[in-house]
């Protein structure tokens, strides 16, 4: 009781203000304790890993005076150039600031190989880019971590097997249409790349849905609106990226009407996969492996589907568009490789006949050995995606980087960013020689042992790499050889003008200008 009444007499005399008081010291004290707690605990975990810090790079205050050069370069289209210019001979690992968050910077083969495969379960895509992604794209492979991306990805698997990536004829009334476009563009100075995302988008569509979207040749409102809209909206997805947490204090009734945009196309889609009695698949269609019809037989949620399908098409678009786009535009600005090429194309599918050549096929494609090197050289200096990250979820080590030599440990704490680059690793003069940054496909052939380990990974590595390689390469490689059958010749625009890059989530060439010549009959 006496215990009672001297706290009841302490409560009394203490004011309201002295109570807020001693909470906010309490607060901060558990903090201060947490924070002195947790950096010694990551110091012992480092020392006993044998790590050392790598270099800094200085970005100025808070990384700001960085990231607004890393705005302009991006307004300029040199967003890649700008970002990758940071690694150079010694600094392959180092830590930056941006916004009072600390980062791991690296293109460094062995610790890109730690991130996806050694060490996979200490990394996960991270909410960072979830969500960056997640008013877009929803919950897919590309937004999930653990059972999730598990089960997300057991249900892409089948759609990429080996009989339905060796489907060329599916693709052919697509390259066709795009064959009819620049015939009609025939002595003029041409943009191809378009065309090449209203390929991928034409022969993803089906292949994924069951239906094209036929962009090549409707010309509809909708299907305009959604390729813009899918663009900006990765516009849009890569500013969330580099404001990061700032991002979510700006949402434009742009953005919300871009991704109204997106979800609309696809719910098309969606709404006949569960609806098919009503929406019957073409006849030549309904024998055939339907992804979305597939997985609309175990999920029934829209919203659900919708989001495998974006993620899918993510894909299954962009990223071959621009390689299609980058092969022809290094061609056409390196003539003897396109001769060359075309020489080797038609033997494989020439009938002696001036520009009559037998319809490529999947294993056809796959004997031309010099096409293999010519793909491989356009993914080494473009890749898809030239920029990736992960976020750690437990204190772990990345191989090296660390120390005044580089050969040390890094430590990474849990919840640090970790972003790598495949395009700064890919131009390394230490790996492919001095003439790294120069498009030769002989170098594939040349004996050495480059793309054999994790310096070349076009395609990622580890439990996600792309499903779907196999079928861009297919879907490339049918392309060039049925375009180059029909142009002897293709010459750029401004051949000696440094390239502007597209970079969105992927990356391509943000004009594709060329003469064509045709082969004389």
């Amino acid at each position: 009781m006496a215990v009672m009444s001297t706290l009841n007499q302490i409560s009394s005399s203490v004011t309201p203000t002295e109570t807020i008081i001693f909470l906010l010291g309490a607060l901060a004290l558990h903090h201060l304790v947490t924070y002195l707690f947790t950096q010694y605990n990551n110091a012992k975990f480092a020392r006993e890993h044998g790590c050392l810090p790598p270099p800094r790079w200085k970005a100025g205050i808070l990384g700001i005076p960085h990231f607004l050069e890393m705005v302009r370069a991006a307004k300029k289209k040199e967003h890649v150039q700008f970002i990758t210019s940071r690694w150079t001979p010694g600094w392959y690992t180092f830590i930056q600031n941006q916004f009072g968050y600390d980062s791991i910077q690296t293109a460094d083969p062995e610790n890109i190989k730690t991130i996806l495969a050694t060490s996979f379960k200490d990394f996960e895509l991270g909410f960072t880019r979830k969500d960056a992604f997640h008013d877009m794209l929803g919950e897919g492979i590309f937004t999930l971590d653990g059972k999730g991306w598990e089960y997300s990805r057991g249900l892409l698997r089948p759609q990429f097997s080996r009989e339905q990536v060796a489907d060329t004829e599916m693709l052919k009334i697509h390259v066709e249409r795009v064959l009819e476009h620049m015939k009609n563009a025939e002595g003029t100075e041409v943009d191809l790349q378009p065309w090449f995302y209203c390929l991928t988008l034409d022969s993803a569509t089906e292949f994924l849905f069951g239906e094209s979207a036929e962009s090549l040749i409707k010309g509809e409102e909708d299907q305009k609106g959604f390729a813009y809209a899918f663009n900006e909206g990765q516009h849009w997805i890569m500013w969330k990226l580099r404001w990061r947490k700032l991002a979510k204090l700006w949402n434009p009734s742009e953005m919300v009407r871009i991704n109204k945009n997106v979800h609309g196309f696809v719910d098309r889609y969606v709404n006949m996969a569960l609806n098919r009695e009503k929406y019957p698949l073409p006849i030549e269609m309904q024998k055939k492996y339907v992804f979305l019809d597939q997985v609309a037989q175990h999920q029934k949620d829209p919203k659900a589907l919708r989001d495998q399908m974006l993620n899918i098409l993510l894909a299954g678009r962009d990223t071959t568009a621009g390689l299609i786009g980058w092969t022809f535009y290094l061609l056409s600005r390196h003539q003897h490789i396109y001769k060359k090429l075309r020489d080797e194309l038609e033997e494989a599918f020439g009938t002696g006949e001036p520009g009559v050549w037998r319809l490529p096929t999947f294993e056809g494609l796959k004997d031309v050995v010099y096409l293999r090197y010519v793909l491989n050289e356009v993914l080494r200096l473009y890749p898809s995606v030239p920029l990736n990250g992960r976020d750690c979820v437990r204190n772990t080590v990345l191989p090296v980087g660390g120390g005044p030599d580089g050969l040390s440990p890094v430590f990474v704490h849990k919840g640090m960013r970790v972003q790598y680059s495949v395009y700064a690793m890919h131009r390394r003069k230490d790996i492919y020689g001095e003439d790294a940054l120069e498009f030769r496909p002989e170098r594939w052939g040349d004996g050495s042992k480059i793309g054999r380990g994790w310096e070349y990974l076009p395609f990622n590595g580890g439990p996600r790499i792309c499903l779907g390689q196999q079928y861009a390469l297919t879907e490339a490689g049918f392309t060039i050889a049925r375009i180059m059958q029909n142009y002897e010749m293709m010459e750029a625009v401004n051949p000696f003008e440094d390239p502007k890059i597209e970079a969105t989530l992927t990356m391509g060439p943000q004009q594709c200008c060329v003469r064509l010549i045709p082969v004389r009959k």
